[in-house]
């Protein structure tokens, strides 16, 4: 038991221990914080390298099949070309869509916020009727006294679909080349490691990519799932603008908890201005029904080959995500926090390499 230099009195052992993890886990934070500050210098690369994993993981498979039969460039060339018409189509019936109900989706609009005002000055609301039509003065006033700074923001926010448009060219131009050399490339890498650990980092790299890969495209189907469940709903709910909400409960998925239920509340809305109450009502409750769907049947079944951790972490992350990088931190915090626990239990159960 070692003493002060000053009293004499003995140092407990643990509290050696503790000073010993203290600054070592000072040491990390201060790693980790540094690491995150480059991270926020760089937002539009490390974004366009994590879409460019996504893709990846969804577009490998099919290179992979169509490389049994064609040559692996054009494979792949097949495999993004493919994707891409996909895209475009599905961009396109959602113009199609709209367009083709845009002029009754007014008219129903219209004669939705009257329901909702004449439903608000019902009970047990009470509404004044002098209060609607305030508040709809009051907003008009607004927008007419804050036009030109309306205007000037939305014209500050087009260099962000200038940068979105670079981002989405940036990964799109690296899932190209991780679809069709990716093994190469991660090859490369572990050559430039010193040769004793080269077992152990290629274990841990296959292990992320297994974990990552099987992450995107298990909430892909999730995704996919709860996207049929509400488009069958809404079309028997005769609710408008079906094909955009089901594109929007499918992007919404990919973040875990949150993204369905507000997609969900989203199409009440919608459902409240063009069908009524009653109808709005009924999403409401879908919005209950297809999420325990998704919590005890859809995870359950598709994601448990993928990731194991408990729902408490999992809640925890996208939390956590959300608070440091807004929608982009919810959506990577799952898949990194699966990624890192499933890295840490396979080098635990398999050991260090001598």
């Amino acid at each position: 038991m070692e003493r002060s230099s000053r009293g004499g009195r003995p140092v407990a052992p643990g509290l050696q221990r503790a000073a010993g993890y203290t600054w070592r886990l000072l040491v990390l934070a201060a790693a980790l914080y540094l690491v995150l500050l480059v991270l926020g210098r760089l937002v539009l690369p490390v974004v366009a390298v994590f879409v460019a994993l996504v893709f990846t993981s969804v577009l490998r498979p099919v290179a992979d099949l169509a490389a049994r039969r064609l040559p692996r460039s054009l494979a792949v060339a097949v495999a993004v070309l493919g994707s891409l018409l996909l895209l475009a189509g599905l961009l396109a019936g959602i113009g199609a869509s709209v367009a083709d109900q845009w002029n009754s989706l007014v008219n129903e609009f219209r004669g939705g916020v009257g329901r909702i005002e004449h439903w608000l000055e019902g009970a047990p609301f009470h509404v004044r009727p002098q209060t609607a039509t305030q508040l709809q003065n009051k907003l008009g006033s607004y927008l007419s006294a804050h036009k030109a700074t309306l205007i000037n923001t939305a014209v500050s926010q087009a260099g962000k679909v200038v940068e979105a448009a670079t981002g989405a060219a940036l990964a799109l131009f690296c899932s190209i080349f991780f679809t069709h050399s990716g093994d190469r490339m991660w090859a490369w890498l572990l050559g430039q490691l010193p040769s004793g650990v080269r077992g152990t980092w290629d274990r841990g790299g296959r292990t992320a990519w297994r974990t990552f890969a099987g992450y995107t495209r298990g909430i892909v189907i999730v995704a996919a799932s709860n996207a049929v469940l509400v488009g069958i709903a809404l079309a028997l709910l005769r609710v408008p603008l079906v094909v955009p909400l089901v594109v929007l409960e499918f992007f919404a998925t990919l973040v875990p908890l949150i993204g369905s239920p507000i997609a969900m509340v989203i199409a009440a809305v919608v459902a409240l201005a063009s069908r009524g109450p009653v109808t709005a009502a009924v999403v409401l409750v879908l919005i209950v029904v297809i999420g325990q769907i998704e919590g005890h049947v859809l995870h359950p079944v598709v994601m448990s080959w993928a990731i194991r951790i408990h729902p408490v972490a999992v809640a925890l992350s996208v939390i956590a995500g959300g608070i440091l990088a807004g929608v982009i931190g919810a959506v990577v915090a799952l898949p990194l926090v699966s990624v890192l626990w499933a890295v840490i239990s396979e080098l635990r159960a398999g050991g260090d390499d001598p």
